[in-house]
């Protein structure tokens, strides 16, 4: 995501640039935020991705790598309901990748969207979960 700088009045000053249009568009195309936060038996993430419909969706683990794609465009029927005056690309995609922290069981792993967030909820494995290790004193 851009950075945007403000002025006194409280604007954002991506017009003075010569690429605003560019760096508003990035803005208003790029997903709101990931999360990635762990319980004491699965890895949860939750991805910000409004006006994207749950089968424009696809959420893949292979090993220990999540990725997630989504994409939403225009359909020709909507293009076909409105007498078009002004048009700027309708398309968004939102495509992310990253190491799970802990040893997963992908084959369990469940997703659902609600109101624009993705949650994808990933089971430890018992190898994943971490163990406490007791510390014994030496006897000489």
């Amino acid at each position: 995501m851009a950075i945007v700088k403000w002025n006194r009045w409280g604007i954002p000053t991506i017009f003075d640039d010569e690429n605003w249009l560019s760096q508003w568009s990035d803005q208003v195309n790029s997903p709101s935020g990931i999360d990635i936060y762990e319980t004491e038996n699965a890895v949860i993430v939750e991805a910000q991705i409004p006006g994207i419909k749950e089968e424009n969706v696809e959420v893949n683990i292979e090993g220990n790598v999540l990725t997630i794609n989504a994409h939403q465009e225009e359909t020709e029927e909507q293009k076909n309901k409105k007498k078009t005056v002004y048009k700027s690309t309708r398309q968004t995609s939102f495509n992310y990748s990253t190491n799970l922290p802990r040893i997963v069981d992908s084959s369990k792993t469940e997703a659902e969207l609600e109101e624009g967030v993705l949650k994808i909820t990933i089971p430890k494995t018992e190898e994943g979960k971490p163990k406490k290790i007791e510390v014994k004193k030496k006897i000489k």
